[in-house]
């Protein structure tokens, strides 16, 4: 499926197109069992036009698989959900059960995990606010076998129906579709910012928006650990921008006739022009 949106916006990277299906597809990246990962890794990856599939044992982290919708897997951390909650504040050194867990798992954890352990991610000022944090995540369970990350690009509508399209962009695509989310509504607030983890700005959040009678696109990779995780592959100035297919449809007929097609656009978006502009400044 071909995108207006993308095609104005220029984009070098793909919109990657997030499903439920009972259908895994052939090739398709998948995290070994068991094995840790980072779900923007293969986010990344769908992004540069390789699907991904991910099922409720190819999850690759507890946080991933609540973001991807297979429940809450926080209960299944080690040491326990308490622990985790020490994990993303203030350290599980803090207390006596994190410190017996801590030296129980050192011999099978990474030193920057153990480390992160011990000291705390500090992501949320105390324990109790992870615990808030957690309770009010939208968890659900996915109805299906499989979660799929795939290039919007291939598609095919007659044969599966995307529940979310995000968009990797950059600053200033990200500032022209804050602009198109809000461009022919009667209220200015169709961009909401959430706390979480990469995967859940452009799962769970967004799924829940889904499910909205009007819903808002969800800005996301603010996710410090995320962007440590994908700067590789995505470099430093990517954003993800999801967009509930309801949502998506809506903004792909105020394409034309918009912003996309006036001079302050075109210039920001021609990267020429930019470098000449910076160049006769200079």
């Amino acid at each position: 499926m071909e995108s207006k949106i993308a095609k104005a916006l220029k984009m070098e990277l793909n919109p990657v197109a997030i499903i439920f299906s009972d259908k895994k597809p052939e090739k398709a990246l998948q995290f070994k069992e068991g094995k840790w990962g980072c779900v923007m890794w293969l986010f990344a990856s769908a992004a540069k036009g390789k699907a991904a599939v991910f099922d409720r044992n190819t999850y690759g982290c507890w946080g991933g698989a609540a973001g991807l919708g297979f429940g809450n897997k926080y209960l299944e951390f080690l040491g326990g959900i308490d622990c985790f909650y020490y994990f993303l504040s203030s350290g599980n050194k803090n207390w006596d059960k994190g410190r017996a867990v801590a030296e129980n798992i050192k011999p099978y954890v990474t030193k920057e995990f153990y480390e992160d352990f011990l000291e705390g991610e500090r992501y949320l000022k105390s324990p109790e606010l992870v615990k808030k944090f957690v309770e009010k995540l939208p968890m659900i369970e996915v109805p299906t076998e499989y979660v799929i990350f795939k290039p919007l690009k291939e598609v095919i509508l007659e044969e599966e129906k995307p529940i979310v399209i995000v968009f990797p962009v950059n600053p200033h695509q990200l500032s022209a579709l804050v602009i198109l989310a809000n461009y022919g509504r009667q209220n200015f607030d169709n961009v909401i910012v959430p706390w979480g983890a990469g995967c859940q700005t452009i799962g769970i959040f967004a799924y829940k928006e889904a499910n909205s009678d009007l819903p808002k696109a969800v800005l996301g990779l603010t996710d410090l650990s995320a962007r440590k995780h994908i700067r590789k592959s995505l470099g430093d100035n990517i954003f993800t921008f999801a967009l509930p297919f309801k949502f998506f449809n809506e903004l792909e007929q105020n394409v034309e006739g918009s912003f996309f097609e006036r001079n302050t656009w075109q210039t920001l978006s021609d990267k020429d022009n930019i470098y000449q502009r910076d160049a006769n400044i200079g």
